[in-house]
């Protein structure tokens, strides 16, 4: 850490010159000589926020968070989770896919998966039906534990203690693809998944909404704010949720208790600070899968019908909570100061059971097991962001520093069914006989700058960072080993990363860009063959061209990429038990979406995918493709919202997802080949003010995912499991 200090204070001069030239020029702003003036997006206080406006009438409004991401209907405009500031998707040199708030209302997602599940170059399902954790693909790279961020803030996870999505707490979710370590530091070479929390509204709203549907669901929710005084400067927000429900396993459960406050002071024009909370107590199932058929070897050859645990001894309960702030000061109309914080936390308690044939030795296997985890976290980014002009160019600069901090505790108990310490006794926990144990804190700290030039069309952006980390790691996996004598595992050591990006922004809607970008990430809580993972690198080139037909709302984006990792780090299931490897491989391919509303209430969004993987280490996996990665995938979702004549009201829309064949492993054997397959996905709504002006505000709808109950085997990293079944959802609610 000794170059610390001196990079700290050389980020602190460039910072300071920069802002200071910027505050010397007064309030004058010359316009740059032969700049092209785009369309201004304007987002009136009253419209944010809700994607129909209160009371679910009126005209389509713009949606999202204030000053953080805006939004008409299905079409993202601008967003910060590319570049940190607010330059509109269209321009920026970088593929940025949007799911808004009107999609969210539409399809109804009940977690994460579901939510991206539409989304072009995202792999969801590929451990089944799977309700413990929001684990995806972005690009053919497992981002479950580095790609996460929240509020532009990283999410942190542990190998078992991983935080949970409600949907419902959510404004908008912004993906943005490729190596974003210049400005976000320690993160995924796919690209980042930035969960955009509801904040206050400078208008008064309420809903409600009460829910039912498969498997025994029972569900209520309400979301309600506004200005607190009469000059609007203190604003709320408090949303919350309660579900009682059954999944298609028995022994499974999706109950969850969710509420997230949120507080907005503005004490003048130049200043906010947003406070954002959050606490969720959820249960589901430690085991939540179906049993495999293994041979002599305890290789599996499929998933046989027999679901893995019975209730016995398998709740898996996590508190999560989380609070901070975003603070905001405008010097001038030149230099703004940005700070956001975050600490979060959660606390597992996870029993699992399960049973297991194996046929070729006349032998079925039975254990049961415990996990405790506990994960703490602390976030910390500040930049300032300083508007300047160098004769005809433009520049948007940051600099910044940020630093985060993870702790987690795991403590791992096994046992079996005839075992007499079977640990589904109550007093095993107090026992303390906890065989393994593992402890790690991660400290990282860094420093970043990027640049944004727009001369005439042209549209630069250059960025570059440097990160410092250290990591204590412990284990021990006996209970004779006392802690005292364990030797501390230790990394430490520094990286830079890098982002640079042009695209041409034209007249009639057309912006071709072309990017590259360095990703840099160490690895939390992974150990292979006794020791502490290499940090994972990548490295991404991307070219394309974005669309935006003038007049009309729609974005059209076509990309093709070759991104390429070393020691990413993945699982497998060997000899019955899941391990964790290191992979050095390359992911090419193509990506198109298109998404568009039209006047008459029809919205429209397509998705097109190619990736084609290859490992390339180690030797013995040289030339095989990632598991579970389809090559092909496609996905349509298609909307209709009557605006007038007798069916005024009535909201109709259908989607279709489909992947094509994939591998059940790494070693791309053909018994667990996985065939291609689609689902299908509905919705039906109707405002019933239509019926009656005394009721207004009230809207019916009604959900359904997997339609047909389209559920093939599906293998990934050396065990198989069933897609999700049909599940239909109907809701009422009321909006005032």
């Amino acid at each position: 850490m000794g170059g610390l200090s001196v990079a700290y204070r050389t980020l602190l001069a460039l910072t300071a010159s920069v802002s200071i030239a910027a505050l010397s020029a007064g309030a004058a702003h010359a316009q740059a000589a032969g700049g092209t003036q785009l369309e201004e997006i304007t987002v009136q206080g009253q419209n944010q926020g809700q994607a129909t406006g209160p009371g679910g009438g009126g005209a389509p409004t713009i949606d999202g968070a204030p000053g953080v991401a805006t939004s008409d209907g299905y079409v993202a405009k601008t967003t910060r989770s590319g570049t940190k500031t607010d330059t509109p998707i269209l321009e920026a040199p970088v593929v940025i896919n949007s799911i808004t708030q009107k999609q969210l209302e539409d399809r109804q997602p009940q977690n994460l998966q579901e939510a991206l599940a539409y989304t072009p170059g995202v792999k969801v399902g590929a451990f089944g039906f799977d309700p413990r954790y929001d684990s995806f693909f972005i690009r053919g790279v497992d981002v479950t534990y580095t790609g996460i961020f929240r509020d532009g803030l990283r999410q942190f996870n542990a190998p078992n203690g991983l935080f949970r999505l409600e949907p419902y707490g959510l404004e908008q979710i912004s993906i943005l693809k490729g190596p974003a370590s210049a400005i976000y530091g320690a993160s995924s070479s796919a690209g980042v998944v930035d969960l955009i929390s509801k904040r206050p509204t400078d208008y008064k709203f309420a809903e409600v909404e009460a829910q039912t549907g498969s498997f025994n669901r029972v569900q209520g929710a309400f979301d309600f704010g506004g200005p607190v005084n009469a000059d609007g400067s203190v604003m709320f927000r408090l949303t919350g949720l309660g579900r009682n429900a059954g999944t298609e396993l028995d022994a499974v459960k999706d109950n969850r208790a969710f509420i997230a406050p949120a507080l907005t002071f503005e004490p003048t024009d130049a200043t906010k600070i947003t406070l954002l909370g959050e606490y969720m107590d959820a249960t589901t199932g430690g085991s939540a899968a179906y049993q495999n058929d293994y041979d002599a070897n305890f290789v599996t050859r499929g998933a046989i019908r027999t679901p893995l645990a019975s209730d016995d001894f398998n709740d898996f309960r996590q508190k999560q909570g989380r609070i901070g702030y975003e603070f905001e000061h405008q010097f001038n109309e030149f230099v703004t100061l940005h700070q956001n914080v975050r600490y979060s936390a959660l606390s597992t308690r996870q029993e699992y059971n399960g049973t297991q044939p194996v046929p070729d030795l006349n032998l079925t296997l039975r254990d049961t097991g415990l996990l405790v985890d506990d994960v703490q976290g602390v976030a910390a980014d500040t930049y300032l962001l300083t508007k300047v002009e160098t004769g005809p160019a433009r520049h948007k600069i940051l600099t910044g520093f940020d630093y985060s901090y993870l702790k987690y505790t795991e403590k791992q108990a096994f046992g079996t069914f005839t075992d007499p310490n079977d640990i589904s006794k109550p007093d095993y926990d107090d026992a303390g006989a906890f065989p393994a144990y593992y402890h790690q804190t991660q400290k990282l700290f860094g420093v970043y700058g990027q640049d944004e030039v727009e001369i005439d069309r042209w549209r630069l952006t250059f960025g570059g960072r440097y990160d410092w980390f250290d990591s204590d790691f412990l284990s021990k996996t006996t209970t004779t080993t006392p802690r005292d004598t364990i030797e501390l595992q230790k990394q430490d050591g520094g990286k830079f990363t890098g982002r640079v990006g042009v695209s041409y922004v034209t007249d009639f809607g057309l912006t071709p860009f072309a990017a590259y970008g360095t990703s840099f990430v160490p690895n939390p809580g992974t150990v292979i063959n006794g020791s502490v993972t290499k940090p994972t690198v990548g490295e991404q080139v991307e070219a394309g061209v974005k669309y935006a037909h003038p007049g009309t709302n729609s974005l059209i984006t076509a990309s093709v990429f070759n991104l390429k990792q070393k020691d990413g780090v993945v699982y497998a299931v060997v000899s019955g038990l899941n391990q964790q490897t290191q992979l050095d491989f390359r992911n090419r391919g193509f990506e198109l979406d298109a998404t568009g509303a039209m006047q008459n209430g029809i919205t429209l969004q397509a998705a097109y995918s190619y990736i084609d993987t290859e490992i390339s280490k180690p030797a013995s996996l040289d030339g095989k493709q990632i598991t579970a990665i389809p090559r092909h995938s496609f996905k349509v979702w298609a909307g209709y919202d009557a605006k007038s004549g007798p069916l005024k009201g009535l909201g109709l829309g259908a989607g279709v997802r489909y992947e094509g064949a994939s591998y059940g492993d790494n070693t791309n054997r053909s018994q667990i080949k996985n065939d291609g397959r689609a689902f299908i996905d509905a919705k039906a709504s109707y405002e019933l003010e239509n019926l009656s002006a005394d009721l207004k505000g009230l809207k019916l709808q009604v959900n359904a995912t997997n339609l047909l109950d389209d559920r093939k085997q599906f293998c990934s990293s050396d065990y198989c499991y069933f897609d999700q079944g049909r599940q239909v959802i109907a809701s009422v609610r009321y909006r005032w």
